[in-house]
């Protein structure tokens, strides 16, 4: 199992993280992740780093793929694999309608689509074999479409690709778009998995190729007192359960009682203005499935169930301590490894 770190989106400020990058670098981590919601974006913080490490891959985690043309994205790949040496991997996701409509001005409608869509533009543009052309429901290229003049030509990128591969991971939590991922993808990476109850994936996953990643983001917390350790990720769960998605429309909370856990009541009291109730009423159970919480070997002894699932990395989650998080990393690297 690879270790992987997820410095995510910043918050109201800027994170740090040249020193964390340099560190999970000198540590043997396999790679670092930046992300976007509607704040920073993924790809600059993510060129800042790889200028300052040297081996350590670099991903997106994830681009939404509603802030992107699939060209401008494959452009910036493009760009990136030549500035990091053949270093960058790209994980895109289509967010949520709430994002979509309302900070891209976009419609939502046939997630499925637009993506496969997204892809097959995307593939064709790193690869080079000829100049692009695209008919699609959602993507057309050339354009002829209203407000065209007419007179779009195909086109082939004037800078030669390094890879005509760059390794590309979806996420995904829907089974749909979990299949999907297997299909066109290299990898998947699900927000909210535990080793424990990964057979509600068979499914999806039935089909995946023998090299097909699964990268999972989990949340590290050692604390020798086990309720004191859970309780940032159960904060992070009532977020997403409440905070995440509209009321009827919530893709983390469907995943969670596809899982077997009733978060109801998370989502109704978080709704309420009741963030602490919201907080206590996350189970304890699936907050502790789906991180590595507790004392150090207990938390040792869990990585082995981890360690006998499908995923293939483990990314552990960023704090808002910066010199926290370099002692972090390393105490993880040395339970891990």
């Amino acid at each position: 199992m690879k270790l992987g770190l997820h410095l995510g989106y910043w918050n109201r400020n800027p994170y740090p993280g040249i020193a964390i990058a340099q560190e999970a670098e000198n540590l043997g981590y396999d790679s670092i992740w930046t992300a976007e919601a509607y704040g920073s974006d993924c790809v600059s913080p993510l060129a800042w780093l790889g200028s300052h490490t040297s081996k350590i891959k670099l991903g997106t985690s994830v681009m939404q793929i509603s802030a992107r043309t699939p060209t401008c994205a494959a452009m910036t790949a493009l760009t990136m694999d030549h500035l990091s040496g053949g270093r960058f991997q790209l994980g895109i996701g289509v967010s949520g309608p709430q994002v979509v409509e309302g900070w891209y001005g976009q419609g939502f409608k046939k997630p499925l689509e637009r993506t496969k869509e997204w892809m097959n533009i995307f593939r064709q543009v790193i690869k080079r074999e000829q100049p692009l052309e695209f008919q699609g429901n959602q993507y057309q290229l050339p354009y002829n479409g209203p407000n065209s003049l007419g007179i779009g030509k195909p086109l082939k990128s004037i800078t030669h690709p390094l890879r005509p591969h760059i390794p590309v991971f979806m996420g995904a939590e829907g089974p749909k778009n979990i299949e999907l991922a297997t299909q066109i993808a290299d990898g998947w990476f699900p927000i909210f998995v535990s080793p424990y109850r990964m057979n509600i994936f068979d499914e999806s996953l039935k089909n995946k190729p023998d090299n097909f990643e699964i990268a999972a983001m989990v949340q590290v917390n050692v604390n020798d007192n086990l309720k004191d350790a859970l309780f940032p990720t159960k904060m992070m769960l009532a977020l997403y359960v409440g905070g995440m998605g509209a009321k009827d429309e919530n893709f983390h909370k469907n995943l969670m009682e596809r899982m077997g856990f009733d978060v109801q009541e998370v989502q109704d009291k978080y709704l309420a203005g009741d963030h602490m109730g919201a907080f206590d009423a996350v189970p304890d159970a699936l907050a502790d499935e789906i991180s590595l919480s507790g004392p150090i070997d207990r938390i040792k002894e869990r990585m082995t169930d981890w360690k006998k699932s499908q995923i293939t990395t483990i990314m552990i989650s960023r704090t808002d301590d910066a010199n926290a998080d370099v002692a972090r990393i390393r105490q993880f690297a040395e339970m891990a490894l």
